[in-house]
C-alpha cells in the first residue's frame, strides 16, 4: 500500500463505504465509490434513499414524485420538507421502478429497462473516485484528489439553495406538473440588469418592480444568489444590485413552481424542521398576475375565477367563447388549405378586462388607429388577439399562447383603458351563399376603406397646406424674435400628438366632472393645487393643477408624462392620467385618504402619529426614493423630498408624490426651481454652491425629514416659546440652540449617546430606544456637507430595516450644523444675527455679507444659513 493515500480514499476506507457495493438497500452516508448501483426497487425500503448528506438534511434518492409508478428520476431532495431541489433526468425519465442507476468511474448515467443509457454525466476525462453529497445540498462526483469533477449546482433545475449562484444568461425552468418534473412553460431568467419570470416568452414579473426590492447601485448583473439574510443581484466584483431581504435563516429554498409562481421557503435550521419560517416570499405577490391563473381565457378576480362576458365555462378549465366560435391557435398557421387560410373574425373581451402581459411588455405599434391593430394582428398567423389603449393610440398583440385574464377594476392605471380583441374562427362550414356573397362584401368594402383614406388624406393635405399658408403670413407679419412663441402656440393648439406609453388622457371637460368643478380643495404644493375628484368607475383620485410656472410645449410635457406614468412603485404614488388642452395642464393622481405626512405629523389636532407608524413612513420612503434613483429605466432626482411630498394612506400606505414634476418646467423655469420654489429646511449645500446635483441631494433632505420624524415637529420652530426662552437663557448657549435647531440637538445627543430625549415628547416613551437610535445615526449620515459621503438611498432603506450594517456618521464632517445652530440662536431674520455675521468675517452693520469672501465652510457669505441650512 503506498505510504500517501489520496484523502478521499482513505475516508473511504475507513467509513467503509467501498463494500457497501456489494450490499443493496443500505443508505450511505456522504460519499459513494464508485461501481455502484441503485434503483427504487432495490431502496424501495428507504422510498429511493441511497445517499445521505452528513448532517442528513439532503438526500440523494431514485424519485417518483407524487407516488406514480410510471417516471423515477435521479434527484437531490431536502429532508425534512420533502422538497426536490435538484434532478437529474428531467427529459428522461426512468419507466420502471427496477431500471438502475449507475456510478463508475466514467461517470454516473441511468438506464431504461433494456439497459441503454438515458442520461449520463459529460466525459470526465480522469476516472472518478467518489460520488458526494454535502450538507448545501450539492452532488459531485470527484478524483482521486478530492477535485471535483462534476456538480449539480452547475446544472440547476427548477430550484437553488443557500450558498448556490445562477449566474446571467442562465435560468430556472418549470416541471410541467407537481409528478411530471420535464420542463415546463415557465422561467426564470437572470438578465445583466434584473431577474424576470416568463411564460411562453411573455414577461410577468421582473424583481426591479417587487415592491419587496431594493437596488443598491446601477451596474451590471452577473449573478444571483441567496443566503441567510436574503435574495441578492450582485455584480461581478461582490456588490449588491438589487436586493430583497428576509428574516435571517440558515437555509433557503428559491424554487420556480409548477404554476409558475416563485417562492423562496426559509428554514432556521437546514435539518430540525420540516415547516419553513414566516416571513417567505412570494412572486407574483399578486395571484391574478400569474399567466395561468383561472385557465386559458379565464377571467382572475378578487373573487375568484370566472369568464369574461360572451364566454362560457370549457372543459379545459378555461373559458371559450359562447357562441360556437373558436379561438385560433399557433397549431393552426400553415399552408394552403389549412385552418390558417379560412376568415377570421374578432370577439370582444368587453370592458374592465385587462391582460397580465401588457403592464410590462412594450406596445407593438405606437401612433396608430384599432384598424391598423386588427389589420396587424390579421396579418400575423402568431397573433391569437390584440388590446388596444385608445389614449396613447399604442396596439399590443398577445401571440404564441393566450393565458388567462385579469379584472381592470383592481389595476390601477392605464391597463384598465385597453380594449380586447381575440382572434376566432366558425366551427361550422360556410354555407354556398357565403361563399358567394363574402367576395363582393369584402370588395365593396375595400372600395369604402380605400375610398376613407383617400378622402382622409386630401382633408389632411388641405389643412396642412392650409396652414402652412397661415404660418407664412404669420411669419411675414411678425418679428424673428415672436418665432418660438409661434411654434409653441402651434403644438400646444394640436391634439393629435402620440406618445408610446401615455396614461390615459382627459379632457379638460372630463376633469371638471370629477372633480364637481374643483370644488373640494385638498392642498396645494410647489407646482399648484390639488382637487379631490371620482372617476366615472367609482375610484377616487387627486388632479393637480399645475399653475404659476411656465411650462413646456404640449410634446415635450407628454414625453415626460409618458416616462412619469411608466414608474410602477409600491411605494410611489401612481399617476392614472393627464390633460393638456391650451395651456392647462393636469395630473390625475391615485388618491391617498390620510394626506401628507406633515398634516399627520406636525398638526397638534388630531391622532398622533405611533412610533411604529413613523417607522413605516421612514422604510417606505427611502424604498420609494431608492427606486426612482436605481430602478427606473430614466433615474430620477426628486429635488423636493419634504413631509409635504410623502403620502399616507389606511393600511400603512407610504407613497411618494411629485417625482419626476422638475422635469415639466422649462429650462428657464427649471434653473430656479429649487431656490425660488423649493423648500427651504431641505435643500442641500450643493444647491447654492455650484456643485453638481446627484441623487445624494435627495438623500439630504431625506436626512431632515428623519430627524422630523423623530422630533414630531419641524426641524426649527418659528418661534421659540417663553418656557424654552426661559430654559436657554439659564443653559449655555449650546443648549439653545439644541432646542431651536434640532439637527444640532441630534448630533449633539449622538455624541453623548443619549438618544431616548430627542423623541417626540407626545409619545411619552412609546418609542423602541434602539429605532430612535438607528433613524438618529441614519440621518446623520444623510447630513454629511460632501454628497459623495452620504449614502445611497438603496442603502439608507437598508440600514433602516436593520437588513443592513449601521453606519458611524463622521461627526469632524458635521460641525456645519454647530454653524447653523449658532445662527439660528438669534432673531428670526432670514440673515443670521449680529454674532454669525461676525463669525463669518462681515462686521455687525453689514448685513449683506458682501464684504466677505468665504464661510467656514467655503460657502459665499452672502447666503445665509437659511438658505443653506436646511431650516426652513
Amino acid at each position: 500500500m503506498p505510504t500517501r493515500l489520496p484523502l478521499l480514499v482513505a475516508v473511504l476506507l475507513i467509513l467503509g463505504v467501498a463494500p457497501l457495493r456489494g450490499r443493496g438497500g443500505k443508505v450511505a452516508t456522504e460519499v459513494l465509490a464508485p461501481d455502484f448501483s441503485a434503483s427504487y426497487l432495490l431502496f424501495i425500503d428507504t422510498v429511493g434513499v441511497f445517499l445521505a448528506s452528513r448532517s442528513g438534511a439532503f438526500h440523494a434518492v431514485v424519485h417518483n414524485p407524487g407516488g406514480q409508478q410510471d417516471r423515477f428520476y435521479l434527484a437531490v431532495l431536502h429532508a425534512p420538507s420533502k422538497t426536490c431541489v435538484w434532478v437529474a433526468n428531467r427529459a428522461a425519465p426512468i419507466t420502471d421502478r427496477a431500471a438502475p442507476l449507475q456510478l463508475t468511474a466514467a461517470g454516473l448515467s441511468v438506464e431504461d429497462p433494456n439497459g441503454t443509457a438515458i442520461w449520463s454525466t459529460p466525459p470526465l476525462g480522469v476516472p472518478v473516485a467518489a460520488l458526494r453529497l454535502d450538507d448545501r445540498g450539492n452532488l459531485a462526483l470527484l478524483d482521486a484528489r478530492n477535485a471535483t469533477l462534476w456538480q449539480s449546482f452547475d446544472r440547476p433545475t427548477d430550484t437553488i439553495v443557500s450558498s448556490q449562484r445562477l449566474p446571467a444568461g442562465a435560468f430556472l425552468a418549470s416541471a410541467a406538473s407537481e409528478s411530471d418534473l420535464s420542463e415546463g412553460a415557465y422561467q426564470l431568467n437572470v438578465t445583466a440588469a434584473d431577474v424576470v419570470l416568463t411564460w411562453m416568452g411573455s414577461m410577468y414579473w421582473r424583481l426591479s418592480n417587487d415592491g419587496s426590492s431594493t437596488m443598491d447601485r446601477g451596474g451590471t448583473v452577473a449573478y444571483m444568489a441567496v443566503n441567510g439574510t436574503g435574495l441578492y443581484l450582485l455584480a461581478a466584483d461582490g456588490g449588491v444590485i438589487i436586493q430583497v431581504s428576509l428574516p435571517a435563516a440558515e437555509l433557503r429554498i428559491v424554487k420556480l413552481g409548477y404554476d409558475g409562481k416563485l417562492q423562496i421557503s426559509s428554514f432556521a435550521s437546514a435539518n430540525s424542521s420540516t415547516a419553513p419560517m414566516d416571513g417567505g416570499f412570494a412572486a407574483p405577490s399578486d395571484g391574478c398576475a400569474l399567466p395561468l391563473s383561472c385557465g386559458p381565457l379565464g377571467l382572475c378576480t378578487p373573487k375568484g375565477c370566472t369568464c369574461p362576458p360572451m364566454f362560457a365555462a370549457s372543459h379545459d378549465g378555461g373559458c371559450a367563447p359562447s357562441d360556437g366560435s373558436a379561438p385560433l391557435s399557433v397549431a393552426s398557421c400553415g399552408g394552403a388549405g389549412d385552418a390558417s387560410s379560412l376568415p377570421v373574425s374578432y370577439l370582444s373581451l368587453g370592458n374592465g378586462v385587462a391582460y397580465y402581459a401588457n403592464k410590462l411588455a412594450p406596445p407593438t405599434l405606437a401612433g396608430d388607429n384599432i384598424s391598423s391593430c386588427q389589420a396587424l394582428c390579421t396579418s400575423n398567423c402568431s397573433c391569437l388577439g390584440y388590446f388596444y389603449d385608445d389614449s396613447s393610440l399604442s396596439c399590443y398583440l398577445v401571440t404564441h399562447q393566450l393565458g388567462s385574464f385579469m379584472s381592470a377594476n383592481s389595476i390601477n392605471g392605464s391597463d384598465s383603458d385597453k380594449l380586447g380583441y381575440i382572434k376566432v374562427q366558425s366551427l361550422q362550414q360556410s354555407s354556398n351563399l357565403i361563399a358567394i356573397l363574402l367576395p363582393t362584401i369584402v370588395a365593396f368594402v375595400l372600395i369604402v376603406v380605400i375610398c376613407a383614406i383617400v378622402i382622409t388624406l386630401w382633408r389632411k393635405e388641405g389643412r396642412r397646406r392650409s396652414s402652412r399658408s397661415r404660418d407664412l403670413q404669420l411669419r411675414r407679419q411678425r418679428s424673428p424674435s415672436d418665432s418660438a412663441h409661434l411654434v409653441r402656440d402651434i403644438d400646444d393648439d394640436s391634439d393629435d400628438i402620440v406618445i408610446p406609453g401615455l396614461p390615459t388622457r382627459f379632457t379638460h371637460d372630463e376633469i371638471e366632472d370629477m372633480t364637481n368643478g374643483f370644488r373640494i380643495k385638498i392642498g396645494a404644493g410647489g407646482f399648484g393645487s390639488v382637487y379631490k375628484g371620482e372617476l366615472p368607475d367609482g375610484s377616487q383620485v387627486a388632479v393637480k393643477k399645475i399653475e404659476g410656472v411656465g411650462m413646456q410645449g404640449k410634446r415635450e410635457f407628454c414625453t415626460e408624462i409618458a416616462v412619469i406614468g411608466n414608474i410602477h412603485h409600491i411605494n410611489l404614488v401612481r399617476l392614472r392620467g393627464f390633460c393638456t388642452e391650451g395651456q392647462r395642464r393636469l395630473l390625475v393622481y391615485e388618491y391617498m385618504n390620510r394626506g401628507s405626512l406633515d398634516r399627520s405629523l406636525f398638526r397638534p389636532a388630531g391622532p398622533l402619529l405611533e412610533w411604529k407608524e413613523r417607522m413605516d413612513v421612514a422604510v417606505g420612503a427611502a424604498r420609494g426614493l431608492a427606486y426612482l434613483h436605481f430602478g427606473c429605466d430614466q433615474r430620477i432626482i426628486h429635488c423636493d423630498v419634504k413631509p409635504e411630498n410623502i403620502l399616507l394612506a389606511d393600511g400603512g400606505q407610504v407613497k411618494i408624490a411629485d417625482f419626476g414634476l422638475a422635469k415639466l418646467l422649462t429650462p428657464e423655469q427649471s434653473g430656479l426651481f429649487t431656490t425660488m420654489r423649493g423648500t427651504r429646511g431641505y435643500l442641500a449645500p450643493e444647491w447654492l454652491s455650484n456643485a453638481a446635483i446627484t441623487d445624494r441631494t435627495d438623500v439630504y433632505s431625506f436626512g431632515m425629514v428623519l430627524l422630523e420624524l423623530v422630533r414630531g415637529r419641524k426641524n426649527r420652530s418659528e418661534h421659540v416659546s417663553g418656557g424654552e426662552a426661559s430654559n436657554n437663557s439659564s443653559g449655555s448657549s449650546s443648549r439653545g440652540a439644541r432646542s431651536d435647531y434640532f439637527p444640532l440637538a441630534a448630533l449633539e445627543g449622538h455624541e453623548a449617546g443619549e438618544y431616548a430625549e430627542l423623541a417626540d415628547q407626545r409619545l411619552q416613551g412609546r418609542v423602541v430606544a434602539k429605532e430612535v437610535e438607528r433613524v438618529v445615526r441614519v440621518a446623520l449620515c444623510c447630513l454629511h456637507e460632501d454628497p459623495t459621503l452620504r449614502p445611497s438611498m438603496a442603502v439608507v432603506a437598508g440600514m433602516l430595516e436593520g437588513t443592513m450594517e449601521l453606519r458611524e456618521p463622521r461627526v469632524d464632517l458635521l460641525g456645519f450644523l454647530r454653524f447653523y445652530g449658532r445662527g439660528f440662536s438669534g432673531p428670526v431674520d432670514g440673515g443670521g444675527s449680529d454674532m454669525n455675521l461676525k463669525h463669518m468675517g462681515a462686521s455687525p452693520g453689514d448685513r449683506s455679507g458682501t464684504t466677505t469672501l468665504t464661510t467656514m465652510s467655503g460657502w459665499p457669505s452672502y447666503m445665509s444659513s437659511t438658505q443653506l441650512s436646511g431650516p426652513r
